[in-house]
């Protein structure tokens, strides 16, 4: 498999994630972003945990999407995430996710 091979699958990957995304993001209502990963979700907790002097996050996620163009299944009932990066946390608002009327 050539190199142009392997971006060309690689793209058609990425549009067909892109394309999933769009068809379920309606049906979630929090994004979260964290280091190393994107998701989507119906219910989400952070918290704050401190070991040996360092603080990292526990992220606990429901009824999740992954945005992982690598996961044979993107969908997951109980997702855990422990990160000592920044987590982002972001209610879906229904209205946002419509397209602009003209």
């Amino acid at each position: 498999m050539s190199a142009e091979d392997l971006e060309k699958y690689e793209t058609e990957m990425e549009l067909q994630l892109y394309r999933e995304y769009r068809d379920v993001v309606g049906i979630f209502k929090y994004v979260v972003e964290t280091d190393r990963r994107f998701y989507l979700c119906n219910q989400v907790e952070v918290k704050a945990r401190t070991e040996a002097g360092d603080v990292f996050f526990e992220v606990s996620m429901t009824d999740a999407w992954v945005w992982d163009m690598y996961r044979p299944a993107r969908f997951a009932k109980n997702v855990k995430v422990l990160t000592f990066k920044d987590v982002n946390v972001e209610e879906l608002n229904q209205s946002d996710l419509e397209p602009p009327k003209d």
